[in-house]
């Protein structure tokens, strides 16, 4: 029998910093070792950073991954360990992963398919790797092979797919298995969304299957570079089973999961397969890499899911784990001191700071306090804090900032939701300012600006007025300013650029508002899995979502502004994710909303069209935000549209036309 311990590990890295991702590497080293691993498998490009972007076309960054990757050689005495940086062969960059064995170099596997949708933009600074192909690589003095390659070490076949050449309809691990590998390696940088963890485990148990081996895969964690939140998840699956699962979303920099394989075990499943058919003759050569396993016992398979991954609200379990994660980084890189929130007593900045204070407590929950306050050493007097309240205290500093169109509902909803999470709270009155700059500017133009003619301009002076003294509390304690605007109102504008778009990072700028009033009202009644519910944000959700820019005779709402939340945001994703002109959009939200009138849904849709290419300017501003959801509508990750273009003149024209025409039809 040859029985394998194999372990897989998830980092918390960050582009370019050499000694905090060496010391990662190495602690992750030391854990499996420790467990008794012989095999180790590490992210995609765990050495350098997977978001170094253009940063790779420096000739420095690959000379000094070379370097670090030969500081840490020496520790993988006695382990096979696989570790992920950018390699430069031929005038070419690739992405590589390197099998260190037993303290030597084996070899580089370079990636096959390079990611390019979405947010990724591996083909702007890497060249896939032709099939099949080989070579040499000159390091320290010796040939090192480089390629297509499967690794002989000891009488076990290790094969790679790296990250997207799992993802792919034409994987390489079909190849692999022809070749007699036994153990697959998957080092990835696969980025959170909601839903995407069950693909990662459906391909690899599935490839496990179908491909006769035992598959190891990990996967990076953290923030890593300031828009990106990987989950983790390591994953260990034998002949169409899991072994073996990792946490995801853990505020610790290093775990590490690991099983026991049976490879005698997985090549007589092989064996019995009869559609297997190895390649026989003269197939690729393996590389031989001399190693001994040592013989251990056997272990039962242990996938251990957390308890919220069993929630009936998994999507609201991921969201909060994953923006509480993302800020954690965000606050520990940046070495920003605190948050500041500018809490209207609304939705969006209820949601905000909720989150931050969500942060505080499952941050607090997992690494203790102390450990707590160890990752975030640069903040003073924070070990002080005896609870992660008296921490959100510390860190997170409300300011509800009055103007004469404020009512007392939101200003009590302030105080409210700011007492219940522990957060400092501070009040301005900007109604003098904005008069001043109301006063003046009639001075300028020689006429009274009334709310009859210039509503928009009236509106907008009370949200630029307000970002001054919040941006001014910001760089007083040194902490990083939160804006508060959400996806919704980024496709069609609805906030005010230097206003409530202010802020060094738009945490929940990725996520659309039908799912953020939803995700409120569960937060009160039932909460994630352990914090449990904030039973205060039921003043929030008593409120109608709104501005409050306009005197309040007027009642002002968004929905009344703009159009129902639920039919902006199926628009959005008829018009920007599916990419159907007007008149399709019309007919497949008349269909998802028949409560509404043909008319209505013209208006709405033409007003959303309008809208989104009017204020495209306006995403490309917005602060960095959160990627969490694939239909995202951010410009420098996902969504690109140009900011100046033809309106779809011709297409709404069209629109009117086919309703005029089919309005009362069926």
């Amino acid at each position: 029998m040859t029985r394998i311990r194999v372990a897989a590990a998830v980092l918390n890295q960050t582009p370019l910093d050499w000694e905090g991702n060496r010391r990662n590497i190495l602690a992750a080293v030391e854990v499996a070792r420790t467990a008794g691993a012989s095999i180790l498998c590490l992210p995609e490009l765990c050495i350098s950073g997977y978001g170094c972007e253009d940063e790779f076309h420096a000739p420095g960054l690959h000379a000094t991954a070379m370097k670090v990757l030969e500081e840490i050689l020496p520790s993988t005495r006695g382990m096979i360990v696989a570790l992920g940086l950018p390699v430069l062969h031929k005038h070419a960059l690739f992405n590589c992963a390197c099998l260190a064995a037993d303290g030597r170099l084996a070899g580089f596997v370079a990636k096959r398919f390079l990611a390019a949708d979405g947010l990724h933009y591996e083909p702007r600074w890497f060249k896939p790797w032709p099939q099949g192909v080989r070579d040499a690589v000159r390091i320290g003095g010796q040939d090192v092979p480089i390629g297509d390659l499967v690794f002989d070490c000891g009488g076990v076949k290790v094969g790679f797919e790296i990250c997207e050449d799992a993802w792919v309809a034409k994987r390489p691990g079909a190849d692999l298995s022809l070749q007699g590998v036994d153990i697959i390696l998957n080092p990835s940088a696969s980025h959170f969304a909601f839903g995407k963890h069950e693909i990662r485990k459906r391909f690899v148990t599935e490839g496990s299957r179908a491909f006769g081996v035992s598959y190891v895969y990990a996967n990076l964690l953290g923030n890593e570079a300031g828009r990106v939140i990987y989950d983790g998840g390591a994953l260990i699956a034998s002949a169409g089973r899991l072994l073996a699962s990792g946490p995801r979303f853990s505020f610790a920099p290093v775990k590490v999961t690991s099983t026991v394989i049976d490879v005698t075990a997985t090549r007589m499943d092989r064996a019995r397969t009869g559609s297997f058919q190895p390649e026989l003759g003269s197939g690729p050569t393996a590389t031989a890499c001399e190693f001994q396993f040592p013989d251990i016992e056997p272990e039962a398979a242990r996938p251990s899911p957390a308890d919220w991954e069993s929630s009936p609200d998994l999507k609201n379990e991921e969201f909060t784990r994953a923006i509480a994660l993302g800020l954690f980084d965000y606050l520990r890189k940046s070495r920003s001191q605190g948050f500041v929130v500018s809490l209207s007593g609304g939705a969006d900045s209820s949601a905000v700071s909720c989150l931050v204070a969500l942060m505080v407590e499952l941050a607090s929950a997992e690494l203790t306090g102390k450990g707590f306050a160890d990752m975030l050493a640069h903040i003073p007097d924070l070990g002080k804090a005896g609870s992660p309240k008296e921490r959100t205290g510390r860190l997170l500093h409300c300011v509800y900032q009055a103007s004469v169109n404020s009512s007392e509902a939101t200003r009590g909803s302030a105080k409210t939701v700011s007492e219940a999470l522990g957060a400092r709270m501070s009040w301005f009155d900007i109604s003098q300012m904005a008069e001043a700059y109301v006063s003046g500017m009639e001075k300028v133009i020689g006429r009274k600006l009334t709310w009859e003619t210039d509503d928009i301009t009236l509106q907008n002076i009370q949200a630029r007025v307000r970002g001054p003294g919040a941006w001014l509390l910001a760089n007083v304690e040194n902490a990083l300013l939160l804006a508060t605007s959400n996806r919704s109102e980024a496709a069609v504008g609805y906030a005010t650029m230097d206003g409530d778009t202010c802020g060094g990072l738009s945490p929940i700028a990725g996520i659309d508002k039908a799912f953020l009033l939803q995700w409120l009202r569960w937060l009160e009644k039932t909460g994630p899995v352990g914090p449990g519910p904030i039973p205060a944000l039921a003043v929030v959700n008593a409120l109608a979502p709104t501005a409050e820019l306009r005197p309040q005779e007027n009642a002002q709402t968004d929905e009344k502004d703009l159009m129902p939340y639920p039919v902006l945001d199926a628009i959005e994703r008829a018009a920007i994710r599916d990419k159907q002109m007007p008149v399709e959009v019309f007919r497949t939200i008349r269909a998802q909303f028949p409560k509404y009138s043909g008319g209505e849904m013209v208006i709405w849709v033409e007003r959303f069209f309008r809208m989104w290419c009017r204020n495209q300017w306006k995403r490309e501003r917005y602060a960095p935000s959160f990627h969490v959801d694939d239909e995202n509508l951010d410009p420098k990750t996902w969504c690109r549209f140009p900011i100046l273009s033809g309106g779809f003149v011709r297409e709404l024209a069209e629109l009117r036309a086919f309703a005029g025409i089919s309005r009362n039809q069926p």
